[in-house]
């Protein structure tokens, strides 16, 4: 089974370089990985060329105005060549060296998509858990309720996006909302959890980084119910905060 990941970068070069690391020292030997940068004004370009030998062929990179994160996603889904796909933001990084590996063990060929958990730190102590955001209590039914698994630990075949489509670029922050409200709920593909760490996110991220964007998100979440005839209301998608505070979601 091969596998492409996908990373989107904008001026990136404080973390990227630990991004790139990650992929590389990950044990699977079948990974493509695309990353594709928004013309990047910092030094990413420079750091992305200089792992390029290292990959043997195996990173590919572009660097061109985009329409935001989720056209950039879109291209390097639409690009990549693996029989499932997977997203890991420029900020993050995968937990272990073995993650890729341990995934495809579980994804079996009656499954369109696999999900597990992350957790959060902050840039200054990357070995403290802030955070744990587990994909374990995750139904399609929740989402009407704002809950998602996390979207960065989900690898989804590549025949699902041929059939089903892409990111909705039309979203701000919540097309990830939107891509597996689509896949879940509407067209009920078959999706396992896996109970492992995928990857070690960064706090701050678009979605909540403020109370402007989590507004948004709140927004955008009720917008994707409502379009694709999901019946919740903004009390209903305010919930996920609620059940966030009791750890709910968040423990292992």
């Amino acid at each position: 089974m091969k596998v492409s990941i996908v990373t989107t970068a904008y001026n990136s070069e404080k973390t990227i370089k630990r991004t790139i690391e990650s992929v590389l020292n990950q044990t699977y030997p079948d990974i493509e990985y695309w990353i594709i940068d928004g013309s990047s004004s910092d030094g990413t370009i420079d750091i992305i060329r200089s792992f390029e030998p290292r990959f043997n062929g195996r990173l590919h990179w572009i660097s061109e105005k985009d329409e935001g994160i989720y056209d950039a996603m879109n291209k390097g889904v639409s690009r990549s060549t693996g029989d499932v796909v997977g997203i890991l933001n420029s900020d993050d990084f995968f937990t272990s060296n073995d993650v890729i590996s341990r995934m495809t063990e579980h994804f079996t060929d009656d499954l369109d998509a696999v999900y597990g958990d992350v957790h959060f730190v902050k840039s200054n102590n990357l070995k403290k858990s802030v955070r744990y955001y587990s994909g374990k209590q995750f139904r399609p039914w929740m989402i009407r309720f704002g809950f998602i698994p996390p979207h960065p630990s989900l690898y989804i075949r590549r025949s699902i996006y041929e059939k089903y489509g892409l990111y909705d670029t039309s979203y701000c922050i919540s097309a990830d909302v939107d891509l597996i409200a689509r896949l879940s709920y509407v067209q009920k593909i078959s999706m396992k959890y896996i109970p492992m760490d995928f990857v070690t996110m960064l706090v701050g991220g678009e979605s909540t980084k403020n109370l402007r964007n989590r507004w948004i998100g709140t927004k955008e979440d009720l917008k994707a119910c409502r379009k694709l005839g999901i019946k919740s209301n903004i009390v209903f998608v305010h919930f996920k905060y609620l059940l966030k505070s009791h750890g709910y979601l968040f423990s292992k």
